[in-house]
């Protein structure tokens, strides 16, 4: 029923050579803002941007040649995707691979490039899920599991290894939940070598299956939701990892869209790595205070990918710099006559802020005569933005938040 450890050595043994052993890097700044030692595990280096490598090679070099010889499938949110598209192609087996419909292009894109056939299928994974189970049954495919799988799981379970070899003195380590098949396998490596040393995992508040199924006792399937990380977007759990969850993983906590976001903006910006929204989630976790009992311990937070979309990037960059205070909308009320958006412009530029954008409006005015600057400003945060407000309220002007 369990994996061993004995199974996740033999992987380790398997997949050697082929796998990046991603290193495992202190975080001064991160320390600081959580009060523990935080060291941050790069799987967002892998060749294909994510962990899932690890256990999809194990599985393909556990095929027997007829299972070979019917080529692959899989489903897939885009990870296990682009792990068994690589790998296949480079052991010169086909693969077709399930992708809901609104997957990341760049996640697609790679997928195909790898020599996979993708199949755009359903608004979720689980939709997508059913589809490869059929076109399996239809097309005599051999079946991939993304993670209730014992080979999966074994493969995803190097990481533990490679973590207490990498880490004296672990006390924790942290790590994203969907379906199960990364936390259950670090559990296993973790536990059974070092069991005193806690295993946490962090599931987006939006689609929490595993943690409703710890709580309810058995599986759960919950309804689809849609989520920055979609890496971890699972209506239910798999069977083996449920069980594996249950007896080696401490704890289950959850983290909303705007903490994920959050973490992804720090990570880019202070620690100058990419991560998906997946990847992100145990940094969130530390970022904001979700992870109790840890301080002055050493933990370790997996980042399990960075295959995140540039065009979200885009959107969390911006949404981060609004919530930070760096990205503000004011509103001018000023006199409808030549020369006002000078004036304007020049009190900003006294106060060393931006404009970014302008809209200008004579409609939507309270008085007839005058108009309305909607001013969107660049600054060094929310005081610098109050005083930049605070100016021009002093030359006369009548200044809102938008």
């Amino acid at each position: 029923m369990y994996v061993t450890l004995e199974e996740i050595a033999a992987a380790r043994e398997r997949i050697a050579g082929h796998i990046y052993l991603s290193p495992c890097s202190p975080s001064e700044l991160l320390s600081r803002l959580t009060g523990f030692r935080a060291l941050l595990k790069l799987e967002n280096l892998q060749m294909t941007g994510a962990y899932k490598e690890r256990g999809a090679l194990n599985r393909l070099l556990l095929l027997s040649a007829e299972e070979k010889k019917r080529g692959l499938i899989a489903a897939s949110a885009g990870n296990h995707a682009q792990a068994v598209a690589y790998h296949a192609g480079r052991l010169g087996l086909s693969a077709t691979i399930v992708m809901p419909e609104a997957t990341p292009i760049m996640k697609v894109a790679n997928t195909r490039a790898h020599g996979a056939r993708v199949v755009l299928h359903g608004s979720s994974y689980d939709e997508s899920y059913a589809e490869a189970r059929r076109l399996e049954q239809e097309e005599k495919l051999t079946f991939i599991h993304p993670f209730d799988d014992p080979a999966v799981i074994a493969g995803q379970g190097t990481i533990g290894l490679e973590l207490l070899e990498q880490v004296e003195g672990l006390d924790a380590v942290v790590v994203p939940v969907g379906g199960g098949g990364l936390v259950s396998g670090i559990g296993v490596a973790v536990k059974e070598r070092a069991p005193r040393v806690k295993v946490i995992g962090v599931e987006t508040e939006v689609l929490p299956s595993m943690l409703a199924s710890v709580e309810a006792g058995e599986l759960v399937t919950l309804e689809s939701a849609s989520t920055l990380a979609d890496g971890i977007a699972v209506k239910r759990p798999g069977e083996r990892t449920f069980e594996h969850v249950k007896r080696y993983v401490d704890e289950i906590v959850t983290v909303s869209e705007e903490e994920i976001a959050s973490a992804i903006l720090y990570l880019i910006e202070k620690e100058k790595t990419v991560a998906e929204g997946a990847g992100a989630a145990p940094v969130a976790a530390a970022m904001h205070r979700k992870l109790s009992g840890l301080a002055g311990k050493k933990v370790a937070l997996v980042l399990s990918g960075g295959n995140i979309d540039v065009n979200v990037i885009a959107r969390v960059i911006e949404r981060g710099l609004v919530k930070d205070g760096r990205l503000v909308r004011i509103d001018v009320a000023l006199l409808d006559k030549p020369g006002q958006l000078a004036k304007v412009s020049s009190i900003i530029a006294t106060h060393k802020a931006n404009v970014i954008e302008v809209h200008h409006t004579r409609a939507f005015t309270d008085r007839f005569g005058d108009t309305r600057l909607q001013l969107t400003l660049e600054t060094r945060g929310p005081d610098h933005a109050e005083e930049v407000m605070r100016g021009l309220r002093e030359r006369g002007y009548h200044v809102e938040r938008s």
